[in-house]
């Protein structure tokens, strides 16, 4: 199948079965990526404390680890719903939040990728990067000439470290380290609005409670939500009549208005 059908496919698939979504985020993005949740079909659950989270995560299709605003307690909580949602064979997306910014952010972001099996990790370069080790050459990620130089980059520690990731910028990567996708879609406006990176997450794992292959997950998620962005780019005025444009976009989007205006390359 083609990019565009494959997305199509995947999202038919996701209105279809309204999977439910555990998210363990940051505060900061709670309603948000809820919104985003509703719009692209799934139902959202916020439960993030360890009383209830183990539990919680049984009834999900997908568990969403967000590292935005961290504290000990919900770390705790991201790894007890994680190892019940292991035990269940429940895919887990990672957004490691901050990674390379602080010594607590780093050995969360360590802990949930060492102690867990995680489908999907989405997150900028630098994030990605640092969860690999090599935080140090974040600058020359941003300045490297080809969008080709990121992939080949990503897919090399995709592959080497056996993750599927899912990197956001400017040109967004999606690699499981056998099969690389570079995704053009998106909007400058999606920068001066805090929590879209968080919705690409949430995208992800929402294709991820309806899909079992991770990289397909990814790129379905990563694209759908690009493509929001450049629709709702179209019609506001600026950062604050971005958002309702953009929950709209995603709550039109279906499968046969994806080509033509898809902007993918997958390698195999």
């Amino acid at each position: 199948m083609t990019p565009e059908e494959i997305i199509g496919s995947r999202l038919s698939g996701l209105r279809s079965s309204r999977p439910m979504v555990h998210h363990i985020t940051n505060n900061v993005v709670t309603n948000f990526t809820a919104n985003v949740t509703l719009c692209l079909g799934a139902s959202p659950v916020m439960a993030p404390c360890i009383e209830e989270s183990p539990e919680m995560v049984r009834f999900a299709g997908a568990l969403l680890l967000n590292i935005g605003t961290p504290y000990p307690t919900q770390v705790e909580s991201m790894l007890a719903a994680g190892r019940a949602a292991n035990e269940a064979g429940i895919p887990i997306v990672l957004d490691p939040v901050g990674a390379g910014a602080t010594a607590f952010r780093n050995e969360t972001a360590a802990r949930l990728v060492e102690e867990l099996d995680v489908a999907v990790i989405r997150g900028n370069a630098g994030e990605i990067l640092s969860l690999a080790g090599i935080g140090g050459k974040t600058r020359g990620v941003d300045s490297m000439e080809s969008s080709g130089d990121k992939a080949e980059l990503f897919a090399s520690i995709a592959g080497e470290r056996k993750w599927t990731v899912a990197v956001t910028g400017a040109v967004d990567v999606v690699t499981d380290g056998k099969r690389t996708a570079v995704i053009g879609n998106g909007h400058p406006l999606m920068s001066m609005v805090t929590g879209t990176g968080c919705a690409a997450t949430t995208a992800v794992a929402c294709f991820a409670a309806a899909c079992d292959d991770p990289f397909e997950a990814a790129l379905s998620g990563i694209s759908v939500t690009g493509l929001a962005g450049e629709r709702a780019a179209r019609l506001a005025g600026g950062p604050g009549t971005f958002v309702p444009y953009f929950l709209d976009a995603l709550a039109a989007m279906n499968q046969d208005s994806l080509p033509g205006e898809l902007k993918v390359s997958v390698n195999a």
